[in-house]
């Protein structure tokens, strides 16, 4: 090679031609002549333009060997390509790219022209009949219409060529950016639906001239049905067949299937298979059926599967008349086909067929199928489409893209998972076009070869940045959008209420108001008229929150009936959704997780309690979203988080307040697996009693820094213990116990007055900072009463007065009251000090003295007839009752007091923990124990529920009525039992242990 062919070839090298001498020797050479070899620069501006263009396509050597071949014969060409943007940019695009457009435009050198000026997609099916010798006006309809004039052999080269020849300028508008994908797809599947109608007409003329008169049909399924067709794909159709009037039905049918079959045969000649295998009963079932045959099979043996693929449905060829009637019989079968037993779960056993079935060695690289692909993107949607689009007819489209669009419109789709689907869905189909343009075969596997990825790149319109060059680009595009579909797929194709919008019957997603109020009435909703009102307000005018509660509701509203209270249930979510307003997360939440709306419609519907804590915290709904947060928090990490929160607040009250938000948080996680249980009573109650002890502990330290401020010392003059009585003690605090403590200090320092009154100040401003009223969390009232003396006596003592207290005048039912006693606060030294100075006085030497034995039977009889509620039923007052929890824990406690001091098993402030003590040392038998065990638990359990469904305390078992239902469904009874199921129960547990209790603690 001489010296300038040398510099010419590096030249070229650099304008990205990956074979430098043979690009050199092509444009320096006639017919194309663009580059002065003498200069190494092009000719001129055009010829420059000409280049640079040829060097930006995917594969420039190969674009440029085409256009040489195209352009020797047809000179007019290279004019065109040097002077027409539209021209240059269309065609060497289509060069760079598809081997097979630029080998047709090698042999057609004129069909160039199709690139210049505007796409005329209406005129293809009149070029495509002239090619064949057919009239557009009158197409073939069966044996009917204006049959293919030319040769079999001839109409299919011509038609083939013609075809050829739309497909360069659709390509070559494609790949310069001119159109849109979706309008490319939707040109591809017109184009088929007009080579089918054009190979129906050369099929007709094969008839014989008595063939039996027939119509025929031609439906569209798949891709095709959809208006998305790829470059190079079958065409999925499914074929329907009627007599002529006065025609024989068997023979008619015969010749609709002659008909179906050739068309299926030249059709392959001409572009692309034609697979009718969607039709009933697949490749085993008949060619051709009658409309009536269609529907009778669709309505007794069609798959699931069938009537996803029928979604797509539409008439591209033959009699349309036919074909109108096909779809409009089938459309009704189809939209309610989300209705039969286990659809949801049959489309997802689907799309793990079609990923077990991918070969291993193509994996990932399947853009198609594989995980992360098209696929996945058309699943999520379609299985969305039908379930909610029996009462949304918005949804009732066979494209991907719009079926997005208007499920994001919806609400059905959150706006930026649309966003992410759309986009992703896009690359991928843009990426598989380029990838059948290629040599115009299906495929949509990506290449393994390096080169060829980088060829893909550049075909895909990227170029080098920090991520590398076109190749490394488009793999980072491609691993962010497969990551994207992958997680929206699961998110939307596995999510939950899917299942539930599937169970509600169509007719009850389209009801006039009379039809819902009836309907309302028959769900159980006492007020429907009312119920009615909740519905209109929530679902009323054109926002996006309204059409998201028209998803939601069908589903809640069946919930609630199976609540309790639908009423209450529906009351309390209308009032949530307008106090959150137009918080975004609020309804994704319900739409988006896992069974989230359908549990809190069972909680709604069940407790008030619950109910009027979710407007003070909505943020606690996420809770219902993962199961597993519903596991109570052990004390440590309760302390820590109330802390941290009482920590960024500077005044007191804040503080204390941040931390009661956490409580009522974690009040919030305990009701709700409660009432979604089955949760133990002691778990429980321990979890409530935990959270009781850190809120007493954060609160401690923020009232005692705010003591030692007004002070003005750096730290109080005594150590300060608080000290949990009753149920807070025993750790069986229940959702509407107070905080019974006692308060102990001492000092540190010779200033005992200084420090008796700082104390006082300290319990006062500790009893208030959790008692003040609040809008957004319940208080927490801090009950001092059991202290020596009672009321009368001081808030505070210090240890020294205790001692004498207790060695002077404590009586027998204060020694009982001391059995609970347990440290919960402030500074455990003095905690450790106070216990051990209790214990003789609870767990006295010698046991209970003759005069404090009747002393605590007296006070228990003075508590059976004076304090049980003047009417309350003795036989199902869980508190004071007969076998209740006062019968229970007087008789533990009595015992407690008697054998305390030699059986260190009582030691204990837990009723559960001192009954197995009790009977491992034989004070008990274990029969008794189990007695008992299981009142205190019935009644415990019933006292909480009883909370949860009123919002307010309360002892006494309804006799009947909503509210016993409610308790009975918290308790774990099954919807539809027999209320009064619970009222036997507990009686039946209650006169078990009264009998134990009149044995122990009234015997001998």
């Amino acid at each position: 090679m001489t010296e300038v062919g040398q510099r010419v070839a590096a030249r070229m090298t650099r304008l990205s031609f990956a074979a430098g001498e043979r690009a050199a020797e092509l444009l320096t050479s006639p017919p194309l002549s663009w580059w002065d070899a003498e200069r190494n620069q092009p000719v001129d501006d055009a010829a420059a333009v000409v280049v640079a263009a040829l060097g930006r396509t995917a594969d420039p050597d190969a674009a440029l060997a085409a256009l040489v071949a195209i352009v020797e014969n047809s000179r007019e060409l290279r004019d065109a390509v040097s002077s027409e943007p539209a021209v240059r940019a269309r065609l060497l695009a289509l060069l760079g790219v598809s081997t097979e457009l630029a080998a047709h435009l090698a042999a057609h050198p004129d069909d160039w022209q199709v690139l210049r000026g505007d796409l005329d997609v209406a005129g293809a099916r009149r070029r495509f009949a002239r090619a064949v010798g057919a009239d557009a006006d009158d197409p073939v309809t069966g044996s009917s219409g204006a049959r293919a004039t030319r040769a079999e052999a001839d109409a299919v080269r011509d038609l083939r060529a013609a075809y050829r020849r739309e497909l360069v300028a659709v390509a070559g508008r494609d790949l310069a950016g001119d159109v849109d994908l979706q309008v490319v797809t939707e040109i591809l599947a017109d184009l088929a639906g007009d080579v089918v109608q054009t190979a129906l007409s050369v099929a007709a003329a094969r008839l014989a001239p008595d063939a039996a008169g027939c119509r025929l049909a031609v439906i569209a399924m798949g891709k095709t049905g959809g208006r998305e067709l790829n470059y190079i794909s079958d065409v999925d159709v499914v074929f329907v067949g009627e007599p002529v009037e006065g025609a024989d039905p068997d023979a008619a049918l015969a010749t609709a299937t002659k008909l179906a079959g050739d068309t299926m045969r030249i059709c392959r000649q001409v572009a692309w298979e034609v697979d009718a295998n969607l039709r009933p009963e697949g490749k085993d079932g008949a060619l051709v059926r009658t409309l009536a045959s269609h529907r009778a099979y669709y309505e007794r043996w069609a798959g699931t599967w069938e009537f996803q693929a029928l979604l797509k449905a539409r008439p591209v060829a033959g009699d349309q008349d036919l074909g109108r009637a096909y779809v409009e019989a089938i459309a009704p079968l189809v939209w309610s086909a989300a209705e039969r037993p286990d659809f949801v779960a049959d489309v997802r056993a689907m799309r793990r067929r079609v990923l077990e079935h991918i070969p291993a060695t193509v994996g990932e690289r399947d853009i198609k199928l594989g995980r992360g692909g098209l696929r996945d993107v058309e699943f999520a949607v379609q299985l969305l489409q039908l379930v909610h689009g029996r009462a949304d007819d918005t949804l009732r489209t066979p494209e991907t893209l719009p079926a997005l669009a208007a499920l994001r419109d919806g609400g059905y789709v959150g706006r930026d998972d649309a966003v992410s689907l759309i986009d992703a869905y896009r690359f991928l189909r843009a990426t598989e076009h380029r990838l059948q343009l290629r040599r115009l075969r299906r495929t949509h596997v990506l290449p393994e070869e390096p080169e060829q990825m980088l060829w893909l790149g550049r075909a895909m319109g990227y170029r080098p940045d920090r991520r590398g060059d076109a190749r490394a680009v488009f793999e980072a595009e491609w691993s962010l959008h497969a990551r994207e579909v992958r997680r929206l797929h699961e998110k939307l194709f596995y999510r939950p209420l899917l299942e539930a919008v599937a169970r509600v019957p169509s007719e009850d997603l389209r009801l006039t108001p009379a039809e819902a109020g009836r309907r309302l009435a028959a769900l159980g909703f006492a007020d429907p008229r009312s119920a009615l009102r909740h519905i209109e307000s929530l679902t009323a005018g054109l926002s996006r929150r309204a059409a998201l509660q028209r998803t939601l509701l069908p589903v809640l509203l069946s919930d609630f009936a199976d609540a309790p209270d639908p009423d209450a249930g529906l009351l309390a979510y209308r009032r949530l959704s307008e106090e959150l307003g137009s918080t975004p997360w609020f309804l994704r939440l319900l739409r988006d997780g896992d069974a989230v709306a359908s549990r809190l419609a069972q909680v709604l519907g069940t407790s008030r309690y619950v109910s009027r804590m979710l407007g003070r915290s909505p943020e606690a709904l996420e809770l219902l979203a993962t199961p597993d947060d519903l596991h109570p928090r052990d004390f440590d990490a309760l302390l820590a988080a109330m802390a941290e929160s009482a920590a960024r607040q500077r005044e007191p009250a804040a503080a204390v307040a941040a931390a009661r938000g956490q409580r009522r948080q974690e009040l919030l996680r305990t009701a709700f697996a409660d009432l979604l249980g089955p949760v133990d009573v002691e778990t429980t109650c321990r979890a409530l009693s935990a959270t009781t002890d850190a809120t007493l502990t954060v609160a401690l330290r923020v009232a005692s820094r705010a003591v030692a401020d007004d002070a003005g010392v750096d730290e109080l003059p005594f150590a300060f213990a608080v000290i949990a009585m009753g149920r807070l003690g025993g750790e069986e605090v229940g959702y509407g116990s107070d905080a019974d403590v006692v308060f102990v200090f001492e000092p540190t320092g010779s200033d005992a007055p200084t420090a008796n009154r700082l104390a006082a100040e300290l319990a006062a401003r500790f009893r208030a900072l959790l008692a003040a009223p609040s809008s957004t969390d319940p208080p927490l009232v801090v009950d001092a009463d059991l202290r020596p003396e009672g009321r009368n006596g001081p808030l505070v003592r210090s240890l020294e007065s205790y001692r004498q207290y207790y060695a002077r005048w404590s009586s027998a039912w204060e020694a009982q009251a001391l059995l609970r006693a347990r440290f919960v606060a402030g500074d455990a030294a003095l905690g450790e000090r106070f216990t051990a100075l209790i214990d003789p006085v609870r767990y006295p030497e010698g046991g209970v003295a003759p005069a404090d034995l009747v002393e605590i039977r007296r006070l228990k009889g003075r508590v059976d007839s004076e304090r049980l509620p003047r009417g309350a039923d003795p036989t199902t007052h869980v508190k004071l009752g007969r076998g209740g929890l006062a019968d229970i824990e007087w008789t533990i406690q009595l015992l407690q007091l008697e054998h305390g001091a030699e059986v260190a098993g009582l030691r204990t402030p837990r009723t559960l923990a001192a009954l197995d003590a009790a009977r491992d040392a034989d004070l008990l038998s274990a029969s008794d124990v189990t007695a008992l065990g299981t009142a205190w638990r019935f009644a415990t359990r019933i006292r909480n529920a009883l909370m949860l469904v009123r919002d307010k305390p309360a002892d006494q078992l309804p006799a009947l009525g909503t509210e016993l239902v409610a308790v009975g469904r918290v308790l774990g009874y099954p919807p539809g039992s027999d209320p009064g199921q619970l009222v036997d129960d507990y009686r039946r547990a209650a006169r078990r242990a009264r009998r134990v209790v009149e044995a122990v603690f009234y015997g001998p």
